[in-house]
């Protein structure tokens, strides 16, 4: 019988110090596909929090309509695993969930994330601006055709009192 490996706590913790830039609470605009060219604004809110002694982000991201309903509910896990190296994240999102694994930005605020189902190739950047502002776009890839925006974003940072 073999032993598992014990994960290294320290290791963890200090990569997922490096998602600090997410942490805090986010309000602003979104812009969804929810059909062929059919693009749908939001009042967009995410709120990024550690867990667990700093082991794993998790990120809520909650988009409302003009009729003040959610049109876009999605909640994200992110943690690090020391043995390979990577970040990962299982985000689930209207009924489904898909794990991926993450990759930080090499300017140091920002990372990047995507799959593939079948013909379908799903992609998202996201990235704190120059004014400090978190931003995402997400592209889909079906086949052959060219990429088309799937969502973008723009949050600020909320001060709380």
């Amino acid at each position: 019988m073999t032993i598992p490996r014990a994960p290294d706590l320290a290791v963890q913790r200090a990569a997922m110090g490096k998602l600090a830039f997410l942490a805090g609470k986010w309000a602003g605009e979104a812009r969804v596909l929810r059909g062929p060219g059919m693009m749908v604004d939001l009042a967009q809110t995410e709120c990024a929090e550690y867990k667990l002694g700093g082991l794993i982000l998790v990120i809520e991201g909650v988009g409302i309509n003009k009729d003040g309903a959610p049109a876009l509910q999605a909640y994200g896990i992110v943690n690090f695993d020391d043995e390979n190296g990577a970040y990962h994240m299982r985000a689930f999102n209207d009924g489904r969930f898909l794990e991926t694994e993450v990759k930080l930005l090499e300017e140091g605020v920002g990372m990047s994330w995507g799959f593939t189902l079948g013909e379908f190739k799903a992609s998202s950047v996201l990235r704190i601006n120059e004014k400090g502002e978190w931003t995402e776009v997400g592209e889909l890839t079906i086949g052959s055709q060219p990429p088309r925006k799937l969502m973008e974003l723009s949050v600020r940072r909320v001060i709380e009192s």
